[in-house]
């Protein structure tokens, strides 16, 4: 009979540092990882939206497009006062749209607090 030897069969139960240390790292990685990782998928996710609404800027109103963007907004949990800065610009010459944003998240780890900023900005040409 083959039989695959393994490094635990020499231990008997024994648990070894090393792999509990990795297991803890692993562990606070994804525990302060997701959070942070949260608030760059919301950038991204509301940067996309913006990118999409500037595309179809040619065939509909600013009013329309600030409550699409205003739902997704709501929609990704941003912060209160993050609706209150968005901008629509559309300019003449050259003849494009500007969409823009900006809100502010906290990131709270142990030992370390830190405010980022988030501003998106498109431009589309129409």
């Amino acid at each position: 009979m083959v039989r695959l030897r393994c490094w635990l069969d020499d231990e008997r139960g024994a648990t070894r540092t090393g792999c509990l240390f990795l297991v803890l790292v692993v562990v606070a990685v994804v525990y302060f990882g997701l959070p942070i990782g949260g608030m760059y998928i919301r950038y991204y996710r509301m940067e996309n939206e913006m990118r999409t609404q500037a595309r179809f800027a040619p065939s509909i109103d600013d009013g329309t497009i600030r409550r699409r963007l205003l739902q997704t907004v709501d929609d990704l949990g941003l912060p209160l006062g993050a609706g209150s800065r968005l901008r629509i610009l559309r300019t003449r010459r050259p003849r494009q749209i500007v969409i823009s944003i900006s809100w502010e998240e906290t990131i709270i780890l142990p030992f370390y607090t830190r405010v980022q900023r988030f501003a998106p900005e498109v431009r589309e040409r129409m």
